[in-house]
């Protein structure tokens, strides 16, 4: 017995797990983002491919793009989410027919014989290191190999390859798979969500065998087409071992006929079916993320020192003796006053481009809580990666939905600088469409490069019309409702008045950008580390799911850029630089310049691979969005404590 509730009534399914867990003959566990499926011995699995990916290129595309088999029924699309689709994911079904725990070697098809177009196709694909991306039961194909006796492990297997020392280039044509099951019994009623988000439970579950692993050796073998095209599809062919000879491979040649074959085998495992997805992602380098942890430790500590000083040492002596003084020595100390107590009357000065200013740090809060939300989530294992493209999908729907607090710290941050709520709609207005305008234009940029690629990495036109109706119809709505917010919440009141003529600021030997720029290397020494593990995941298409890092880095990162805004904004009004708004904001938000550098170390010396100036220009872009998010995310968070701090610091001050 089967029962089926939309996922928007979990109250009812609340309750129902409530009343399945007090019944004394039920046992019944959760597991979040998957459906756990158990086969009858003989049933019938097909396998489905994915799109064809390279770390040469990053360009995908589609499986049937080559002469590969199609099944009996026709290729079939499998619906896809936003985020698959925005990953250039594009899943198809495939021949590849599984029976459970039957171990055989079945014939597919010999294909017509090749024309110039497809022969030279295949080169092209085998020599810029394509990979086939199969599924099976939600799988990932998982293939070994040995390198300087180590033992790498890889998602995927490639189309081809071209030996060292040949011209010749080889297709894979037989496939070895290895499907490790494990034998279950059944235990009672078990509850579950389906990855479409549907609450399920099941009564009565029978006992059979569960996936647990996929794997594969790929193969090339020459066979004979005229013989092997008298079989029909699934028809059993002699089992073969992986030829090491290169005669006895099949080579791509014009008006060659290809015959594609495979065999599996069945391997019973003692994985249980919750920790099927541990081989995938599992990630060498513990010690590193730890290194990079007590690295980032180290700066929140020097940096921690620095601003003990000023507070403890600096500001609370300087207050306590100027309070102390009876009204002649504070009248005569004004004349005397030296430092950041001269700028009192220029500190709340409004800054240039103050708009401008709202906007981007608006657009940091957002993106700064859309990141910590998405990897509070993730690291409590809600966004598993059985689900393609949720992740991705989830930072999109949790940035919309983060619109209402953008609009409010936006038009919170006008009114204070401003003193009027006039003029907030605009502020509303831009802070909806700053961030977001810049990733469309960007990403327009790019997808005309991935449409004249005809790659399936290209988002579609429906899809461009979706993201902009999603863009208007949620993100701009609840946008302009927290500006409207924010022009009723109490105004923050400036502790002093600002004189009508700004006071001259003393001329310094060198510009004090530099010293702004020099500032984000503090918060960037924090996070390279794991930022390497990121770009590696993205670009070489490793998993990467060791969130719980990546959560205890983003908060010593924000600890890290709120203390450097914080020395910054008080080095600079000791020198009686009262312009201290925009360097707040770019003292923390500077560690997305070296960020940029060092993607772009990276793509030099570690995707050396990439080829070609597309895939480049493609990895730039993406680069820039990135850096780009990263600095109105960091800026938010130094200039609003930065702003904190200088408002408490003269709140304490009582000067005329």
């Amino acid at each position: 017995m089967v029962a089926r509730m939309p996922s928007s009534r979990w109250i009812s399914a609340s309750l129902l797990v409530l009343l399945l867990s007090l019944h004394p003959a039920v046992h019944a566990f959760y597991l979040p983002g998957t459906f756990m499926h158990t086969y009858s011995p003989g049933e019938a699995i097909s396998a489905k491919v994915n799109s064809l990916t390279s770390i040469e290129t990053e360009l995908p595309f589609s499986y049937y793009s080559l002469p590969y088999c199609k099944p009996p029924e026709g290729v079939k699309k499998s619906a896809e989410n936003l985020g698959e689709i925005l990953m250039g994911d594009q899943i198809d079904n495939s021949p590849y027919r599984f029976r459970v725990n039957v171990n055989e070697s079945v014939y597919l098809c010999t294909t017509d014989p090749l024309t110039k177009e497809q022969a030279e196709l295949l080169k092209k694909r085998a020599r810029n290191l394509y990979q086939v991306n199969m599924i099976l039961d939600n799988l990932p194909v998982m293939r070994f190999t040995e390198q300087n006796g180590v033992t790498i492990q890889w998602t995927g297997f490639p189309v081809g390859y071209n030996p060292t020392g040949s011209n010749e280039d080889y297709i894979i044509n037989h496939l070895k798979f290895k499907v490790l099951v494990h034998q279950y019994q059944a235990q009672g009623d078990v509850v579950v969500t389906s990855e479409d988000g549907v609450a399920m439970v099941e009564s009565d579950r029978k006992s059979g065998f569960q996936i647990v692993g996929f794997e594969v050796v790929p193969c090339s073998v020459r066979r004979d087409p005229e013989a092997m095209s008298k079989l029909k599809m699934y028809d059993k062919v002699d089992s073969v071992n992986c030829p090491l000879e290169l005669e006895k491979s099949q080579a791509i040649h014009e008006n060659d006929r290809i015959t594609f074959t495979y065999e599996v085998e069945y391997v019973k495992s003692n994985i249980k079916w919750p920790s099927r997805w541990d081989a995938y992602l599992k990630m060498d380098g513990a010690k590193v993320h730890w290194f990079s942890i007590m690295n980032s430790m180290m700066v929140v500590f020097f940096l921690a020192g620095i601003v003990f000083v000023i507070f403890l040492r600096t500001v609370r002596r300087d207050l306590t003796r100027y309070e102390e003084m009876d009204k002649e020595a504070q009248a005569q100390m004004n004349e005397e006053l030296s430092g950041w107590k001269l700028v009192v009357g220029d500190v709340f000065r409004e800054p240039c481009c103050s708009k401008l200013l709202c906007v981007m740090v608006a657009d940091g809060i957002q993106i700064t809580g859309m990141a910590v939300v998405t990897i509070v989530f993730a690291a409590l294992g809600f966004l598993s990666p059985a689900s393609r493209g949720m992740l991705l999908t989830g930072m999109i729907i949790l940035y919309l939905f983060l619109g209402i607090i953008a609009g409010y710290v936006g038009v919170r941050v006008w009114r204070t600088i401003k003193g009027t709520s006039e003029g907030w709609k605009s502020v509303a207005w831009l802070t909806s469409c700053f961030f977001p305008g810049i990733v469309f234009i960007i990403l327009t940029v790019l997808n005309s490069i991935l449409w004249g690629k005809k790659s399936t990495g290209a988002l579609p036109i429906s899809l461009f019309f979706t993201l902009l109706a999603l863009w208007f119809c949620i993100s701009v709505p609840l946008t302009l409702i927290g500006g409207l917010l924010g022009t009723r919440a109490a105004s923050i009141d400036y502790p002093v008045r600002t004189n009508q003529i700004p006071r001259e600021i003393p001329e310094r030997k060198f510009p004090s950008w530099l010293l702004v720029l020099g500032a984000g290397t503090l918060p960037f020494g924090t996070l390279f580390i794991e930022l390497f593990f990121i770009l590696s995941s993205i670009w070489l298409g490793r998993f990467y799911y060791v969130f719980g890092f990546l959560f205890i880095v983003l908060f010593l990162l924000v600890i890290v850029c709120g203390e450097v805004s914080l020395v910054l904004t008080y080095m600079h009004l000791c020198v009686e630089d009262w312009k201290w708004w925009w360097k707040a904001f770019f003292a923390s938000g500077s560690v997305a310049f070296y960020v940029f550098l060092y993607s772009i170390n990276y793509l030099v010396f570690d995707l050396r691979s990439l080829s070609g100036p597309v895939s480049a220009t493609l990895y730039l872009g993406y680069s820039l969005i990135m850096a780009l998010a990263i600095m109105l995310s960091t800026g938010a968070i130094g200039f609003l404590l930065s702003f904190y701090f200088v408002h408490y610091l003269f709140s304490s001050v009582k000067i005329d």
